[in-house]
């Protein structure tokens, strides 16, 4: 990585910038803690003005998301790392399809390997909402499998996202990437990770709703839930 001196004194020393970097670390820690990621891998990344900042590769396998600002990388939308400690990761790709595709709705993007979502993924399954709390998202579908390093796993994952950018200036629109997790992109970075959480309760609500031997149970509640908000007043 070789930076122009001037550009890297320019973005070491812009706040905002400096501010997202942190964020990223801290929301990395918080991911991890709360089980939504795994040592396996993840990406977090926020558009701020011309740049995007996303965490390095191996940020869980290496450094078990213990993320410093200055580790975050800062590139330029071609994915030329201006700075930060590390290298890009191969799932980049996608993060910065949905930055130039959906951007203008929202600037914020998570990869996750939520625990619970991650069954859906497994069995590659779309997941359905049962909670109010993830009425907003609607059925999260599930996208075919395509590998993390190539280009393809950037055009399923956009394609699964394209027609929902109501979603996402609202809050957030995220697709379950078959065998391999969730990703999610908010209005901005903070509502990226509340959906993200959302979501993986959805899926734990889900998982254990079928404990209770009632295969008609969850569908008969969504249409509970559903009669109960049509039929609410404000």
């Amino acid at each position: 990585m070789t930076t122009d001196p001037q550009l890297l004194e320019s973005i070491r020393t812009n706040t905002d910038l400096n501010a997202m970097r942190a964020k990223i670390a801290r929301f990395g820690k918080v991911l991890f803690d709360r089980r939504l990621t795994d040592i396996a891998g993840g990406n977090i990344s926020a558009r701020v003005g011309e740049y995007i900042c996303i965490s390095p590769r191996y940020s869980g396998s290496a450094r078990q998301w213990q993320l410093t600002p200055e580790d975050v990388l800062v590139s330029d939308q071609e994915m030329n790392v201006l700075d930060g400690n590390g290298v890009i990761s191969r799932e980049a790709k996608v993060h910065f399809r949905l930055h130039r595709e959906f951007g203008e709705h929202g600037t914020g993007v998570v990869h996750a390997h939520a625990r619970n979502i991650l069954v859906f993924a497994a069995m590659n399954m779309a997941m359905p909402p049962v909670l109010e709390a993830t009425q907003k998202f609607g059925t999260v579908p599930v996208v075919p499998y395509a590998p993390a390093h190539g280009n393809g796993l950037a055009e399923s994952v956009a394609g699964g996202i394209r027609g929902n950018e109501s979603r996402i200036r609202k809050q957030a629109a995220g697709v379950i990437a078959a065998w391999h997790g969730l990703f999610v992109i908010g209005k901005d970075l903070d509502a990226a990770l509340d959906a993200v959480e959302r979501m993986d309760n959805n899926a734990y609500c889900i998982l254990m709703g079928k404990l209770l031997q009632d295969n008609d149970m969850m569908e008969s509640q969504r249409a509970a839930l559903a009669q109960a908000q049509a039929n609410y007043k404000e």
